[in-house]
C-alpha cells in the first residue's frame, strides 16, 4: 500500500486525519506562506496547499500526500492568527455579530505518478453579539492566540457562536474530512 503522508504540523490536522483510522506520517512543509499580491484569499489557500504537497513530495516520493490550508476573512479581508491577548481582542470585538467565512483548501497528491485532487471548502461563523466581558472571559479561559479568528471550535470557543453553516464540521478545524474521503478513493485509499 502507498505510504499516506499529512503535509502538516498542525496537532489539529493530524487529530482530525486520525478518526479516519488509517496509517499516515506527518511532516512540516516549511513553505513561505506569504499571500501575493492581488491575490484573492480562495486563490491563496489554493496555491499554497498545491505548494504544502509538492515540499512534502519531493522528501516523500513514493507517496500519497495529504495539504491543506486555510484562512478566515472579515468583508474579503484575511484575519490572520492574533498572536496574543491584545489582537484576539480586537479580532473577536470585530467579529461581534457578524460572520467570518473560513476558506480552506485540500490537496491530495500523488507524487508518485504526479496526479493532483484538489478542492475548496467555504464554513461560516455567525457571532452572537459579544459583550467585551464575556470576550475577555473566553480568551482568559482558553487563550486562542494560535488560531485565526482567536478562537477554537472544539473547545469553548462554540460558546461564541449564534450558528455555523457549512458542508462539514471538520472544515472549519482544517480538514474537510467528507471531501477528503473521496479524493483518497479517487487514489485508490479505502477508508472503510
Amino acid at each position: 500500500m502507498t505510504r499516506l503522508v499529512l503535509g502538516s504540523s498542525s496537532p489539529f490536522r493530524k487529530a482530525l486525519l486520525e478518526k479516519l483510522d488509517l496509517s499516515f506520517d506527518c511532516d512540516s512543509p516549511d513553505i513561505d506562506e506569504t499571500p501575493l499580491k492581488n491575490e484573492s484569499p480562495k486563490d491563496m489557500v489554493v496555491r499554497l496547499a498545491k505548494l504544502k504537497a509538492q515540499a512534502i513530495a519531493v522528501r516523500h516520493p513514493q507517496s500519497i500526500i495529504i495539504a491543506s490550508d486555510q484562512c478566515a476573512t472579515l468583508d474579503g479581508n484575511i484575519i490572520g492568527k492574533p498572536g496574543d491577548h491584545a489582537g484576539a481582542v480586537e479580532q473577536l470585538t470585530n467579529a461581534s455579530g457578524r460572520a467570518v467565512t473560513f476558506y480552506t483548501s485540500l490537496c491530495v497528491y500523488n507524487a508518485g505518478t504526479n496526479q493532483f485532487e484538489e478542492c475548496i471548502e467555504p464554513f461560516y461563523v455567525y457571532f452572537r453579539e459579544l459583550s467585551q466581558e464575556q470576550i475577555e472571559n473566553y480568551l482568559n479561559k482558553e487563550q486562542p492566540y494560535n488560531c485565526a479568528g482567536s478562537f477554537k471550535s472544539e473547545g469553548l470557543g462554540i460558546s461564541l457562536f449564534e450558528r455555523l453553516e457549512g458542508n462539514d464540521p471538520n472544515t472549519l478545524i482544517g480538514l474537510p474530512l467528507i471531501q477528503l474521503i473521496k479524493m483518497l478513493e479517487r487514489f485508490h485509499v479505502k477508508v472503510i
